[in-house]
């Protein structure tokens, strides 16, 4: 009899070893599926059905979502399809008649280890699909509200244990966490998009990055800076409708503004009719003067198109253009409460005062500018321009176009070829 009794000790120790590695195991594939895919919550619900039905031994599994006032089913493991439709065709409330709604109302397990014989199930539509037994809701919490519920039926008046019980429940947390954090991304991805609608989508990237803040804080670059504004705007502005104002102003932004994105440009500011962008920072481009010489020829072409019904109506605007090449200190600017993205240095006054020089239909570069650039650009010399704030002369020149030929990175035409 001892040889016996402690062969049984040993068997049941070992069933108990393999049954906690059998869990961990579990635990560890559905943090898996979470890290791995943290939005695929399919993926992540499924894996934890899977685990649920196999360690407690249960015949079917489900998981509702709350969705405003209803829980709705998301996802299932070894359902029949009539009870998978019966579920998605009618979603529960907060009720004792039901497994998910009395789960939900009470915010812990409800185990009910046989319907027929509970006084308060009144579910018949489902019995008579599902034919279970034997049931086990868990809630899954965030923050004290019941975001879910993680069904278990067994065709056979089987009651689950405490142990199995306890299981579910570390399986809904984990749940909950992939929930959370599916919302959390869709959160920040969210504020992400409504950020890119105020700041470049550069910036409002950067912001939301790890790397952030050291960049905010102020770093020096070689940047290419563009500055273009409208020929002859103020004299419009002062006999025109501020209506028509904002229209012009409207059709000029959005026209330009595109093309910025396109050519990885990062927007600092509209102010009135004048634009700047520079290149280079936050997103590095090896290539930002031959980007922001390709984007200024880009919006030469299509202001040609954008400015002739305006001078149909008889206003007569034009474009003009100007780009520098050099240093600038970039970084945060501004008060609490209210920063900008700023770009800081000379290179930036530079690009602003050959913007200035340029004629209607004008891009004036600087000579490092052309330096970066003369391989892919045909160009003539404006000579020396007395430039205001420069003690020296600043050697100038005019963009006629692309070379016929030439690269363009990333898929953006030629002016010969876009024509």
């Amino acid at each position: 009899m001892p040889v016996v009794a402690g062969e049984t000790r040993r068997s049941a120790r070992s069933s108990s070893i393999g049954d906690e590695r059998a869990q961990r195991e579990a635990v560890s594939e559905i943090l898996r599926a979470i890290s791995r895919a943290p939005f695929d919550l399919d993926q992540v619900f499924h894996t934890v059905l899977e685990h649920a039905i196999r360690l407690c031994d249960a015949d079917r599994a489900f998981v509702f979502l709350l969705d405003g006032e209803l829980y709705r089913h998301v996802a299932d493991v070894a359902a029949p399809p009539e009870v998978v439709a019966f579920n998605l065709a009618n979603p529960q409330r907060p009720s004792r008649k039901t497994l998910t709604g009395r789960t939900a109302l009470e915010r812990r397990p409800v185990h009910i280890p046989d319907v027929l014989a509970d006084p308060e199930y009144d579910y018949p539509e489902a019995l008579r699909l599902g034919g279970f037994r034997a049931m086990l809701g868990v809630p899954i919490l965030r923050e004290d509200v019941v975001v879910g519920v993680i069904d278990l039926w067994r065709d056979e008046p089987r009651p689950f244990s405490e142990h199995e019980i306890e299981l579910v429940t570390l399986f809904a947390d984990q749940a909950g966490i992939a929930l959370e954090t599916t919302r959390l991304i869709q959160t920040i991805d969210r504020q992400r998009t409504e950020l890119a609608r105020f700041l470049s989508p550069q910036v409002a990237a950067l912001i939301s990055s790890d790397e952030g803040e050291a960049l905010l804080a102020g770093h020096r670059r070689e940047v290419t800076v563009t500055f273009c504004d409208l020929r002859g705007f103020t004299a419009f502005s002062e006999v025109a409708e501020p209506e028509e104002v904002l229209t012009v102003l409207r059709e000029y932004h959005a026209a330009m503004g595109s093309l910025i994105g396109e050519y990885g440009g990062t927007l600092e500011r509209f102010a009135g009719d004048g634009i700047m962008v520079y290149f280079n920072d936050p997103e590095l481009a090896p290539d930002h003067a031959a980007r922001a010489v390709r984007m200024a020829v880009a919006m030469r072409d299509r202001f040609v198109t954008l400015a002739g019904p305006w001078r149909r109506r008889g206003n007569a605007l034009g474009l003009g253009i100007g780009i520098a090449t050099g240093y600038a200190t970039l970084g945060r600017i501004g008060y609490e409460g209210r920063f900008d993205y700023a770009a800081i240095g000379s290179v930036v006054n530079l690009a602003a005062r050959l913007c200035s020089e340029a004629s209607d239909g004008s891009i004036v570069l600087d000579q490092r500018a052309l330096a970066a650039v003369e391989d892919i650009v045909e160009a003539r010399a404006l000579g020396p321009l007395a430039l205001k704030g420069f003690s020296r002369p600043v050697q100038a020149f005019d963009v006629t176009g692309i070379r016929p030929g030439a690269d363009s990175p990333g898929g953006h035409p030629t002016t010969a070829e876009a024509r």
